[in-house]
């Protein structure tokens, strides 16, 4: 007997975490290229708090915040061809509007999303889809990263760059990448090519001959990169935030400077399953929350001291992931550390 309410994190105001709140509301229904997903865990993202906050573009609330899901399709609507009642699948549904991700049901057009890899779990497949496709679609699609392309990624450890580290790599590329002192030998593991620990090493007065820059710090960061680029050179510029005219200006025309903005993709999302599957591409859990602790989540994640993605579980079925992932660090935890130098803020 399927259920016909569900628990999830709704907000009624912006504002601090303490908006978060755990509702019982009707279950939603699939409509025709929709499916239903019954959701085993949610990604949290740094988009997310800053939606709750008021900085996001899904309108006043209320709303459910969550873009990253996986979990098993439930239904389906008239028109789906892709997906059966009982497949396992991941993706980023409807960005940047409202999706509905802290839930324990979540309805998706089908082509929002693709089936989860066999090797991964569900925790694992929650974390990735944003983050992945930010990278994905940032080397691949924007740069069109091949094989020796020197890459420059700033905050290399943080959610997203540590998989652009990994699909730069799988593309053929020298990576370089900044990080904290204490991630050095994590994107070493990774397969970096050279680590840039940026406290001790500036890498705009060192590195040069850089075919494309990805910065996820943002802020004063993407100026300081310019002259780490050859002529022709690529700056992608991935905070929401970041004032591009003046990068552009100095730039002139030596230099193309662009934004990013992530978009559903079946494609790309199929293109890191495929990734997954050849065991190229892992994802850095750090912590993972109860559905019902989606405020205590985003007060860690607000702090920048996560080292890696954190994920919240509908159910306690979807703690379980049948691989463990080699650069997986998951914690079940309500408490929060010490803020970390240096983060993405995409």
């Amino acid at each position: 007997m399927q259920l016909k309410t569900m628990r999830a994190i709704r907000q009624s105001m912006l504002g601090g975490p303490e908006v978060l709140e755990l509702v019982s509301m009707p279950r939603p229904e699939p409509r025709a290229t929709e499916v239903l997903v019954r959701v085993a865990a949610a990604g949290v993202n740094p988009v997310d708090w800053k939606t709750r906050s008021g900085y996001g573009g899904i309108g006043k609330p209320p709303f459910i915040l969550g873009w990253d899901v996986a979990g098993t399709v439930e239904a389906v609507g008239s028109g789906v061809t892709r997906f059966a009642v009982g497949d396992r699948v991941f993706g980023m549904p409807e960005f940047p509007s409202e999706a509905g991700g802290y839930a324990q049901y979540v309805t998706a057009r089908a082509r929002h999303l693709a089936k989860m890899p066999e090797r991964l779990g569900f925790v694992d497949a929650a974390a990735m889809p944003l983050s992945s496709l930010v990278a994905w679609q940032a080397l691949v699609d924007t740069a069109s990263v091949g094989p020796g392309d020197r890459i420059l990624i700033q905050g290399a450890a943080g959610g997203v760059g540590h998989l652009a580290v990994q699909i730069a790599k799988s593309l053929g590329a020298y990576v370089l990448g900044t990080c904290a002192p204490r991630d050095v030998t994590f994107l070493h593991g990774l397969g970096v090519d050279e680590a840039i620990d940026f406290t001790q090493q500036d890498a705009a007065s060192t590195v040069r001959d850089v075919d494309v820059v990805l910065d996820l710090v943002g802020g004063p960061v993407s100026m300081a990169s310019l002259p780490v680029l050859r002529d022709g050179g690529l700056l992608i510029s991935v905070p929401p935030f970041t004032d591009l005219v003046p990068i552009r200006t100095a730039a002139g025309d030596r230099i193309r400077v662009t934004d990013i903005l992530v978009e559903p993709d079946r494609t790309g999302m199929e293109a890191i399953a495929d990734l997954v599957e050849q065991d190229q591409l892992r994802v850095r859990v750090a912590h993972v929350f109860a559905l019902e602790d989606a405020a205590r989540a985003h007060e860690l994640g607000e702090t920048g001291a996560a080292r890696g993605k954190i994920v919240l579980t509908a159910g306690a079925w979807a703690r379980m992931p049948k691989i463990q992932s080699s650069v997986r660090h998951t914690i079940i935890s309500t408490k929060c550390g010490a803020a970390a130098p240096q983060k993405e803020t995409s």
